[in-house]
């Protein structure tokens, strides 16, 4: 299959298309701005995966009901330091965001709070959320969970979700960011690779009868993802799964929906927690890391990078020069701003 075309785009152009195509399709003006920040996150930090390929799917199940703009998520402290969140279908970013803003200011009365949301849509990756927390000077965890995607080590049939986790840590600087899926790589880059007719390496997922393929069709067509590091990497991975399933009281394994797909509400749940240094009296500890951090830096004549550092690199390159992106995308988000869902 030949490799699509690449069209390169400004960061502002990608955000404002985004987000006329979502209002559009009747999401509302804050709504939009929160999922289009999210995508060209993606877009701009090399994510094609989580960036505006994802539009389509967002728009369909917004034309679809499945996704309700305008919405208030209902927040319920069932503790001084855990709060329930229903999203009831609202923009997953929306609903993060807005139960992030809350943790963040109890956590400087408790030390610790939670958020374990529930009823909400995809929120993408992780790392902007994170860092919304380490803004604020906290320690930042993040946990979602995702559809079956992942087979179980020595298994062949998806029953694990790709189940990120992100890690922020402030250090008056740069700060830590880690934001990794559980899987050896997500769907939406399987996705992205079958559309640009690339293979995928070996070690990515395995085809229908678990064997591990390079054709990035096969592993979306019955084929399941391989959990990253093996055995260690499904352990993890299982263990976030039953957590978050847990605390936000949503589904697990194969019973988890709505974050592909343009026919079912969405099933999985969100738990983030912040950890209040200040509170806790650990703000004098921030320099020890920060010159640890360096320290990793410069080792190996500083060819060393800490969690972040390569997404913010690829970020700033982008926002000055532009975001590359497959020419079907964009045309896509093009079409999508000017077609309401009457017209569909």
């Amino acid at each position: 299959m030949a490799v699509m075309e690449a069209v390169v785009v400004d960061a502002e152009d990608l955000r404002q298309v985004i987000v006329d195509a979502l209002v559009a399709h009747g999401g509302t003006a804050s709504d939009a701005r929160q999922q289009a920040a999210i995508l060209v996150e993606g877009d701009l930090r090399g994510h094609h995966s989580h960036g505006v390929r994802r539009l389509p799917v967002l728009v369909s199940r917004l034309d679809n009901g499945l996704i309700r703009s305008g919405v208030e998520p209902t927040f319920d402290w069932v503790t001084d330091s855990v709060l329930q969140v229903d999203g009831h279908r609202g923009f997953g970013p929306s609903v993060a965001f807005a139960a992030i803003d809350r943790i963040v200011e109890r956590a400087e009365t408790t030390g610790v709070a939670v958020a374990a949301i529930s009823n909400s849509n995809h929120i993408g990756m992780l790392a902007p959320y994170i860092e919304r927390i380490v803004d604020s000077g906290q320690i930042a965890f993040g946990f979602t969970t995702s559809e079956a995607l992942v087979h179980p080590w020595g298994g062949a049939r998806a029953m694990v979700g790709t189940n990120p986790i992100g890690i922020g840590m402030p250090t008056g600087h740069s700060p830590l960011v880690l934001d990794m899926s559980t899987a050896s790589v997500s769907m939406g880059k399987i996705l992205d690779h079958a559309a640009k007719g690339e293979p995928i390496p070996l070690g990515w997922a395995v085809d229908a009868k678990g064997a591990p393929t390079e054709d990035a069709q096969a592993a979306i067509d019955g084929g399941a993802i391989s959990p990253f590091g093996g055995p260690k990497g499904y352990a993890l991975g299982i263990a976030l799964e039953v957590i978050v399933a847990t605390l936000t009281k949503s589904s697990l394994g194969a019973d988890v929906r709505g974050t592909l797909d343009t026919t079912d509400a969405s099933s999985k749940g969100d738990v983030f927690i912040a950890i209040s240094l200040e509170r806790l009296g650990l703000t004098g500890f921030l320099p020890r890391i920060r010159d640890y951090l360096d320290e990793v830096r410069a080792s190996n004549d500083g060819a060393i990078s800490i969690p972040g550092d390569r997404a913010r690199a690829t970020r700033q390159k982008r926002s000055s020069e532009g975001i590359p992106l497959h020419r079907q995308s964009w045309e896509q988000a093009l079409e999508l701003k000017e077609v309401g869902p009457s017209d569909v």
